[in-house]
């Protein structure tokens, strides 16, 4: 046994048996020890931030991190994009680094780097198992430390001969913390100054949008407790009997108007409310101006709990409102829109499914008729780095294999890790992928009139513009070895779409909006 065999058998002993890898040298001893621990999926992706992206959609959904493999710092930077949603999404990744051998290191070859120093900002722990004695131990301080609370991703640095090396140590056990119990002052003062207040919100994100917390979110809401959730959540229930509370506005603006006259923000699995940029003459943090906030829970506590707690203090109901069944009755026709495209889905998504939204301003379409369809869930952009809905659609079908999973895209966002197709065909993963092709950055087109920067010009169009030439979908996504389809009207989205639910395997749905 060296090095790479204790790692990977630490790996799957304490339960991580998914890897999404695109290794380089550094790495070999690595990819020869998975021959040695069948349990261990090994994916390869053709770009680390499909590896890095595919990691979180796992995590997300699986509740336990999955690896990714990465070659040296370059790697690493290649997949950074993604491993920053994960940081904002509060998933458990265990990045293994593949590094030089430590010998190595002072002669800066080409690939050499800094690698602590890139990771660092996107990991919650960074270490380098520097001998083979050591990697199991290192390996189990990793996969302990990504669960944090809160979780997230961590990087174990593995030099080539650590990794290469034989060692007698096989194995070391790793823990898993769970989130702290709820603070009983912190509720009762919740409780009083819920109470006390005119207007009262409760703002709810991460653990406290899952399905036992919005359980108790709508408890609130029955007690006339009004309820919000983060613009953007990691993963959260929808569709028929889950309880939907109103979303955080993305422009600061309309967040502001939505919450006027609101005088108490409580805060249960998340913090402060802030714009997602800064805009000249508008407002950075999203609390209204005399509004007091407290918070119940933090995102290392159990929001549910606390959520719970909370509505017994306040001597809420039993249960709460919840979304009616209420599928559109007929498809829609004419010119393809969002909309239209929403109809469509929400009509043919089976219950249990799995929606992964990186579609922008598309996205809304989608949401809203999909509010009152069967019971499904939704990972959603969290830290607002786009190139994540392929990705991530990856690691859910990987973590659960018996529900669909459908892939929401803008056209700009796709190109990021078109990669993704490949192995979503390689692995013949059941994901049905749809990108938005309006052949434009839309967002950015209404961001430059909002900062003040004004209406394009000439030059500017051509930075905003994903026209000349239009991207030919169908053909990229066939050469990459999935099926697809373009669609320009209602009737033959809602075909391809209905098709693409009743058969398993990867499909491409070209939306030309």
């Amino acid at each position: 046994m060296n090095g790479a065999d204790a790692l990977m058998r630490t790996l799957v002993e304490n339960g991580v048996t998914a890897c999404f890898a695109n290794p380089g040298t550094s790495e070999m001893q690595f990819v020869s020890a998975l021959d040695g621990q069948p349990a261990m999926r090994p994916v390869l992706c053709l770009f680390e931030g499909v590896a890095t992206g595919a990691a979180d959609g796992y995590g997300r959904m699986a509740g336990t991190p999955a690896c990714t493999l990465l070659h040296l710092g370059p790697g690493y930077g290649n997949g950074l994009a993604n491993l920053h949603n994960a940081r904002r999404a509060y998933t458990p990744i265990v990045n293994v680094v593949g590094d030089h051998a430590t010998y190595h290191r002072q002669y800066d070859a080409p690939l050499n780097s800094d690698i602590p120093s890139i990771v660092a900002a996107n990991s919650l722990w960074v270490k380098s198992a520097d001998s083979p004695d050591e990697v199991a131990a290192v390996t189990a301080e990793a996969i302990t430390a990504s669960h944090g609370p809160p979780a997230g991703p961590v990087s174990l640095i593995l030099p080539a001969d650590a990794a290469w090396t034989e060692t007698s140590t096989t194995f070391a056990p790793a823990s898993r913390p769970g989130p702290r119990a709820p603070d009983g002052e912190a509720v009762e003062a919740a409780a009083r100054a819920i109470k006390a207040a005119k207007a009262p919100v409760v703002l709810i994100g991460g653990g406290a949008c899952l399905e036992a917390g919005l359980v108790q979110a709508a408890r609130l809401q029955a007690a006339g407790v009004r309820v919000m959730a983060d613009t953007f959540v990691a993963r959260q229930p929808r569709g028929a009997g889950v309880f939907a509370p109103a979303r955080m506005q993305y422009f600061g603006e309309a967040a502001l108007e939505e919450l006027a006259g609101t005088d108490l923000m409580v805060f249960a699995g998340t913090t402060q409310p802030v714009a997602f940029f800064a805009y000249p003459d508008r407002p950075s943090v999203l609390v209204p101006e005399g509004c007091a906030t407290l918070s119940l829970a933090d995102r290392a506590t159990d929001a549910a709990a606390a959520l719970q707690a909370l509505a017994d203090a306040l001597g809420a109901p039993a249960s709460g409102p919840v979304q009616p069944l209420k599928r559109p009755a007929s498809p829609a026709s004419g010119p393809l829109t969002p909309q239209a495209c929403g109809v469509a889905v929400a009509r043919h998504l089976p219950e249990g499914a799995i929606l992964c939204d990186d579609a922008v301003t598309s996205g809304g379409g989608v949401a809203v008729p999909c509010m009152t369809t069967v019971p499904h869930e939704v990972l959603a952009l969290t830290g607002g780095a786009i190139g994540i809905g392929g990705p991530m659609a990856i690691g859910a079908a990987v973590a659960c294999p018996d529900r669909k999973v459908v892939s929401l895209n803008g056209d700009g966002s796709a190109m990021y890790t078109v990669q993704s197709l490949w192995t979503m065909a390689r692995e013949k993963l059941d994901v049905t992928v749809v990108v938005f092709a309006n052949h434009s950055y839309r967002i950015l087109n209404i961001e430059m009139s909002r900062t003040g920067a004004g209406q394009a010009g000439p030059s500017a169009r051509k930075l905003l513009d994903l026209g000349d030439p239009n991207i030919d979908w169908v053909s990229l996504a066939r050469g990459l070895g999935v099926e697809a389809v373009r669609c320009e009207t209602g009737e033959a989205f809602e075909a391809a779409f209905a098709s693409a639910m009743s058969q398993r395997g990867p499909r491409f749905i070209e939306a030309a909006i």
